[in-house]
């Protein structure tokens, strides 16, 4: 028979079960999540972010804030979530060029992401646009092509800033289209867009929504995407690999972080968690008007993607000579 002494031995023992242990250790969450963005208010990275936060408080039960850090082109609120404890509740939305600053100011520093973070998911990796103004004449990538190389270092382009992922994307299309253009760095896509409208610059390769009231307005044209194929969200505008410069493709993208060390089965859990928030048609919806498409993955899979694609931006920085700032 038994009895209530056997009972509660058993079950003190079946408590202390290693495995039983582990599950209390990652119990989550049990306190507030924050999320950092470690850029400004009112970007698309600070949207995404909220996007994220809202669903996760409505399916944990539990508070979530986002809180913008920042400064130093990314690196402050990289810091503080460096510094966090590896227990899931800081976590990072950033973007292509937040990581980018990782890899040191001349890409030359061997890079794994997960000696600096823990990758949980992609959330989207939109393409930009070649926005052209109407006066550089060219009706198609080739044509581009064929102007600069008549014209070398006559054509200049913008961007929001050295390193941004924005201007990388141009000195890739440079290196691969045999041409040299002058970068012309401003602080942020807004400065940018204005000289481009103004014909002071020539091009610029940017986020659509940045430009879709200048496009509509016959101010800028969008010359091409920098996808591999076109997207649905721009009929009518080619991709640049079918226009003229086979192979290219570049595209910035923005992914949920987590500092180095947290336990798998918390990392697999906010994943899982953010699958779900981006597989709703609302979500698609919003994300549909910063130009991008959801595009999760496991956490596996994110580290893979994000070390192949900074080894590929690193080349690039070396190749062109570039100091990240």
């Amino acid at each position: 028979m038994t009895t209530r002494r056997t009972l509660m031995a058993t079950l003190g023992a079946t408590l202390s079960m290693p495995g039983l242990a582990r599950a209390q250790d990652t119990a989550f969450p049990t306190r507030t999540v924050t999320i950092v963005v470690p850029f400004p208010p009112g970007g698309g990275t600070d949207v995404l972010a909220r996007i994220l936060g809202q669903h996760f408080q409505e399916s944990w039960r539990q508070s979530v804030v986002v809180e913008n850090r920042g400064g130093g082109a990314g690196r402050i609120g990289l810091q503080m979530v460096q510094r966090a404890q590896p227990d899931g509740h800081t976590l990072m939305v950033t973007s292509t060029g937040g990581i980018m600053g990782l890899a040191g100011p001349g890409g030359d520093k061997v890079f794994a992401v997960r000696d600096e973070l823990t990758p949980i998911t992609l959330i989207a990796a939109p393409a930009y646009v070649i926005a052209m103004h109407p006066g550089v004449g060219a009706r198609n990538v080739g044509e581009l092509i064929a102007l600069a190389k008549a014209r070398p270092g006559h054509f200049t382009f913008g961007s929001s800033g050295t390193g941004a992922a924005s201007h990388l994307a141009a000195e890739l299309f440079a290196s691969m289209a045999g041409i040299e253009m002058l970068h012309v760095p401003y602080r942020g896509t807004g400065p940018a867009l204005t000289d481009l409208v103004a014909g002071r610059i020539h091009l610029m390769f940017a986020p659509p929504q940045t430009v879709a009231a200048a496009v509509a307005a016959n101010q800028v044209v969008n010359l091409a995407v920098t996808s591999e194929r076109p997207t649905a969200l721009l009929p009518g505008v080619p991709a640049a690999s079918t226009t003229g410069l086979p192979g290219y493709a570049a595209v910035g993208w923005f992914g949920l972080f987590a500092p180095k060390g947290v336990p798998s089965p918390i990392t697999q859990r906010i994943a899982q968690e953010a699958s779900r928030a981006l597989s709703l048609q609302s979500t698609k919806d919003r994300l549909a008007t910063l130009g991008a498409e959801p595009e999760p993955m496991t956490p596996d899979a994110f580290t893979t993607f994000i070390d192949q694609d900074i080894a590929k931006w690193q080349r690039v920085v070396r190749e062109r000579n570039i100091t990240l700032e």
